[in-house]
Parts: C-alpha cells; sequence; structure tokens
C-alpha cells in the first residue's frame, strides 16, 4: 500500500513538471509535448496533434528545408497513428524518420524517433503483432534508442525514455534499471529532459522495491499518452 501510495505521487511529480504549460501552446513542438504529456482526453489530444501537424507543415512550405519542422510533422503523424491505430500513418511516420535520420545520422532526436517507433509499437501490439502487422522489430529499437543515447550529450530525455520503453516491455530488464539511474541525475536542458529525468527518479522506487508489475506500470504511464482516456 505505502509503495502504491508512493509510486501515485511519483506520477504527480511528472503531472507537476508539465503542468505549467499552456492551455494552447505557442510552437508545434509544445503542442505536441501538452497533448502526450498533460492532455487527458483522447479527442483533445487529437486536435493538439492535428494543430501540430498543421504548424509544422506551414513551417516547412516557409522554410523547406526546417528539418525540425519536418521532424515536428512526422512525430504528429505517429502519435496520431497510435490513437487511432491507424497502419498507414503508422508506416508513414516510420518512413519520415527514417529518412530525417538518414540524413542526420548523428542527430540523437531524429535517431530516438525511430527507436522510440519500434518499441512504442512492440508495447502496444505486442511483439509478435507489432512485427507482422508493421515490421516493427524490438531489437532494431533497442539499438537504435542506445545509439540515440550516446549521441545525446548527456541529456536526460534520452536515457530516460529508453529506460521507460525497455521497462515497459519487460520491468526485469537490466539495462533499463541502468538507464533510469543515469537519467535520474541527467542535465535537463530542455522541458522534455525535465519530464524524463522525474520519469526516471520515479521509475527508479518501484524497480528498487523488486515490484515488477508496478514498475511496468508506471512505465508504461510515465510515457507518452500513458495517462489518456476516452
Amino acid at each position: 500500500m505505502a509503495l502504491l501510495s508512493h509510486r501515485l505521487s511519483c506520477v504527480a511529480i511528472v503531472i507537476a513538471a508539465v503542468a505549467a504549460a499552456p492551455v494552447s501552446a505557442a510552437t508545434p513542438r509544445e503542442l505536441l509535448v501538452e497533448a502526450a504529456f498533460k492532455t487527458r482526453d483522447k479527442t483533445v489530444a487529437l486536435d493538439r496533434i492535428a494543430e501540430a501537424e498543421s504548424l509544422a507543415g506551414k513551417q516547412i512550405v516557409a522554410r523547406p528545408g526546417d528539418e525540425d519542422a519536418r521532424l515536428i510533422r512526422a512525430m504528429a503523424v505517429g502519435y496520431r497513428a497510435k490513437l487511432t491505430r491507424n497502419r498507414s500513418d503508422a508506416l508513414s511516420a516510420r518512413k519520415s524518420f527514417e529518412a530525417i535520420a538518414a540524413a542526420n545520422p548523428r542527430d540523437a532526436e531524429a535517431i530516438a524517433s525511430v527507436g522510440t517507433w519500434h518499441l512504442d509499437s512492440v508495447i502496444d501490439l505486442g511483439a509478435m503483432m507489432a512485427g507482422l502487422a508493421i515490421g516493427a522489430k524490438k531489437a532494431t529499437g533497442f539499438g537504435l534508442m542506445d545509439r540515440a543515447v550516446a549521441l545525446g550529450g548527456g541529456r536526460a530525455l534520452y536515457p530516460g525514455l529508453a529506460a521507460l520503453l525497455r521497462l515497459a516491455i519487460d520491468p526485469d530488464d537490466a539495462r533499463g534499471r541502468q538507464l533510469a539511474e543515469a537519467a535520474s541525475v541527467a542535465t535537463v536542458s530542455a522541458p522534455l529532459d525535465r519530464i524524463f529525468r522525474n520519469a526516471a527518479i520515479a521509475i527508479l522506487v518501484p524497480l528498487k522495491a523488486g515490484d515488477d508489475h508496478a514498475t511496468q506500470k508506471l512505465a508504461r504511464e510515465l510515457l507518452p499518452f500513458g495517462r489518456l482516456s476516452g
């Protein structure tokens, strides 16, 4: 009971990290962060995602070489695919992520986007179905996330996200615990770093208690859209 209470308080810490976000964020990236970590209603989240995709598209029209806008638009498509279970969107997002990562092979965020696509698909669909339905592979995702961590310059985002993805699949994953420990003391240079550092601190509570069920449940709650209803 005490562990459950502590786990809930840890979730509250992560929620508080994004509670200061504006109701209507100014940039496509802020809109996606709001949709993924603050919004609880699926319809509202989809509206935020659509707005982010539209704004990113306009930025690309204005600046065709804007790789960040391309990545954000691909994330929006991937997020929509996750919430609507749309196979076409999922494959479109993967194609875009892979093209951006190929053009920017040392961009940690681009690499992590491909890795997250694989692992989040496995979490949502199961390893066998994810592989059969859309070609998502756990080993590919693990390798890409490790590469993103290596390229991430010590930021909390990359080991924190990699840890949650691993622990959401297997709460006994030793590499997942190692990454969570690293993320819990890693550098914060952007809002997502703080979100994932707090998430790492939170996930270490059930990990250290040896509670596999609570670890896996909390890892899934702390990933994007983990608290969504509707």
